[in-house]
């Protein structure tokens, strides 16, 4: 019998608005990303930044059912602020730190490709969802293999020229499963909890370890519900796809990753 083939480790991390709207909590959180032993991703989406900056240019934010509607006056926004302002500061914060980064959009290489999601009840304008065949492999694999650090913002593309708003917890759970076939992949969602709670007002009711079973089971109970839905939705999804685990925790203690306990991990 042929011995396994023994793949590097690699991390994919997905930050939130938590940690870019403090320019502390960020500092804090690239230091004990910078730390990680094996490859590394991060994934980031826009905080309150874009809202900001779209309020003074006289420009309406939409919300439907939480979800930010994207025309293209807010494409324009977040496009600059996503893949702008955010994304080169935190390479440029890295590089300080001695981590060679590189910043990137989907439309990088052609590295994450959408589809425009199509108008059903709603109509969410230029937003992009995610198919098994939106990552595409090669040029992810060759800035790892030459010692970049891929930041990715929450911008994609069609492939047609258009760029699309897409999604950053599933832009980092398809990054990761893309990458599983090459790489022991590790998924992080950092977020403002401890972990997933069985009260979300009590950081103490931390569950340390779910696997799929207790996540239907605690969904039925109601003690999970909510934005922390999709959110283990789209773990399991990837733990299922070939991800050896994902973790969910706060942002400010990524360094206790595989020390000590670190959040809450999904397993199978």
């Amino acid at each position: 019998m042929k011995n396994p083939v023994h793949k590097q480790k690699l991390y994919v991390i997905k930050i939130g608005g938590h940690v870019i709207d403090h320019s502390e909590n960020l500092h804090q959180f690239l230091k004990a990303f910078v730390g990680l032993e094996g490859l590394k991703i991060i994934v980031h989406g826009g905080g309150k930044i874009a809202t900001q900056i779209a309020h003074k240019l006289g420009i309406e934010t939409n919300l439907i059912q939480g979800r930010r509607v994207t025309d293209l006056e807010s494409l324009r926004v977040v496009t600059m602020v996503y893949a702008g302002l955010i994304n080169k500061n935190i390479v440029a914060q890295l590089q300080a730190i001695g981590c060679n980064a590189i910043g990137l959009s989907g439309a990088d290489s052609n590295s994450i490709q959408a589809i425009k999601r199509p108008i059903q009840e709603f109509d969410y304008g230029f937003v992009g969802d995610l198919t098994r065949q939106s990552v595409h492999l090669e040029p992810i694999d060759q800035l790892l293999k030459v010692g970049l650090v891929p930041v990715f913002s929450a911008i994609t593309h069609d492939g047609q020229g258009q760029l699309l708003n897409t999604n950053a917890d599933t832009i980092a759970s398809a990054l990761a499963v893309a990458l599983s076939d090459h790489y022991e992949t590790a998924l992080i969602y950092c977020f403002d909890k401890k972990g997933v709670l069985r009260d979300i007002d009590s950081e103490k009711s931390l569950i340390p370890e779910i696997d799929a079973a207790q996540f239907k089971s605690l969904k039925a109970q109601g003690l999970i519900a909510d934005g922390m839905i999709p959110k283990l939705q789209n773990a399991f999804e990837a733990i299922f796809n070939g991800v050896k685990v994902v973790y969910i925790g706060l942002a400010t203690e990524l360094d206790q990753v595989g020390h000590t306990s670190f959040g809450t991990k999904l397993i199978k």
